[in-house]
Order: structure tokens, then C-alpha cells, then sequence
């Protein structure tokens, strides 16, 4: 889909404060209401905008542990990623499931509410996930950036 310049001034105005009112926004992105309606469809019949979401803090919602979880599947079975993914997507903790071409094959995001609440999640949980060869914890300490936005 092309994009012209008052696609991107709308996406980068919609981008920055979603939860602006329709006329707000047009009036920021400099065309007028009617304009920014038939943009804003056109962008998601195009697929452009693929959906309008709430963003949920983890951490206000008494979420202090978010750890990245990397694994290498026994690939010796022809489904192991599936069953590894049907399985993963079963655990509640887990916020993200990404899968991956090179030495890592998929990583989770998993959040927990304390340590031990991740020590139980991980061991009882975690671990029991079907064809996994090795896993690499990163625990999360901060985020220094944390943009949805592209440059447009």
C-alpha cells in the first residue's frame, strides 16, 4: 500500500496520542474530519492499521518480574515446534511468543509478580514445555526505549 505524506502526518499524529478524539486528531494532522475518516479506513482495509488496543501496564497491575526466555528446540521430532508453541500459549505468565530463524528458536516474554512467583512459574511451568534442548534467561532491569511508532 502507498503511503502519501498526509498518511504519515495522520499515522504519526494517531501514533503519538491514540486516544485523541477524531476531530482533535484531525485538526493536528491538518485535514478535516471527513478526510481523516476515509484515510483512517482506507489505512485499515489496506492493512496498514491492524487493530486499536489497550496497552496494560504489567507492573501497575502488580507485575515486578518480566524476563525474556530464549530457546533451542530438539528438532529431532518434526513438531516440536508446534507442540512447544500449543503448549507455551497455555501458560498465563507468558505475554509474548516469537519465533525465530538462526540459533534461537523461539522466545517467550513471561511476567510474574515476584521472584517467587517466577521461581514457581519457571520450574513448574516453564521447564515442563515439550522439546526443549536449552534455554537462556534475561531478566528484564529496565526498558530505555519502548516506541510502536515507525518513522514516518
Amino acid at each position: 500500500m502507498q503511503l502519501d505524506d498526509t498518511d504519515r502526518r495522520i499515522l504519526r499524529h494517531y501514533l503519538a496520542e491514540p486516544a485523541l478524539e477524531r476531530a482533535q486528531l484531525a485538526e493536528r494532522a491538518g485535514v478535516t474530519s471527513a478526510t481523516l475518516w476515509r484515510r483512517l479506513e482506507r489505512l485499515r482495509e489496506g492493512g496498514v492499521i491492524r487493530s486499536e488496543a489497550a496497552v496494560i501496564d504489567w507492573r501497575a497491575l502488580g507485575y515486578e518480574v518480566e524476563v525474556s526466555l530464549r530457546f533451542t528446540l530438539d528438532k529431532t521430532n518434526p513438531r516440536a515446534f508446534d507442540e512447544f508453541i500449543a503448549a507455551a500459549r497455555d501458560v498465563a505468565e507468558v505475554i509474548g511468543i516469537e519465533t525465530f530463524l538462526g540459533r534461537v528458536d523461539v522466545r517467550l516474554n513471561v511476567i510474574a509478580r515476584d521472584m517467587g512467583h517466577w521461581t514457581e512459574v519457571y520450574r513448574e511451568k516453564i521447564l515442563g514445555l515439550p522439546h526443549i534442548q536449552e534455554v537462556e534467561a534475561l531478566m528484564l532491569i529496565s526498558t530505555v526505549k519502548d516506541a510502536a511508532g515507525l518513522p514516518l
